[in-house]
């Protein structure tokens, strides 16, 4: 079986993020930071080249397959903030209602601009899919 291409690694989360441009990406990107620090609790760990993680998980799924994967996280991409919630969004649709403006994917939840979404709403986001996350699979703080 393949095993994951994207994986911790020593990389330094702060130069990276202090990397990131445009500058509004880069303020968005800082403070997108001090969220998932304040509601997971956990420090950042950069997964891949572009990908600041919040604790990990190892995951066994029926097929056999296993791997380690970030828990929760995000990406300063350069079309848009790309929010990694860990399994997936199926099951926050209350919650994202009140969000704000965003798009998602199966585990992706895109938002152009932080100011365009409620940041108690997100922070409720990040927190509930956590939860859920971790009622399937054990939750570790890397």
């Amino acid at each position: 079986m393949s095993e994951n291409k994207t994986k911790p690694n020593d990389a330094n989360v702060m130069a990276f993020l202090n990397a990131v441009a445009p500058e509004r990406r880069r303020v968005d990107a800082l403070r997108l930071n001090e969220i998932f620090r304040e509601v997971t609790g956990f420090e950042p760990v950069m997964w891949g080249t572009s990908i600041v993680g919040y604790g990990s998980y190892h995951y066994v799924y029926k097929s056999g397959r296993e791997g380690d994967f970030l828990a929760t996280g995000f990406s300063p991409r350069k079309t848009s903030l790309t929010v990694y919630i860990m399994p997936g969004y199926a099951e926050f649709g209350d919650i994202l209602k009140r969000l704000g403006k965003h798009r998602t994917g199966r585990s992706c939840l895109y938002i152009n601009r932080l100011d365009a979404v409620d940041e108690d709403v997100l922070r409720e986001l990040i927190a509930a899919g956590l939860r859920d996350l971790g009622s399937r699979w054990a939750v570790l703080p890397r």
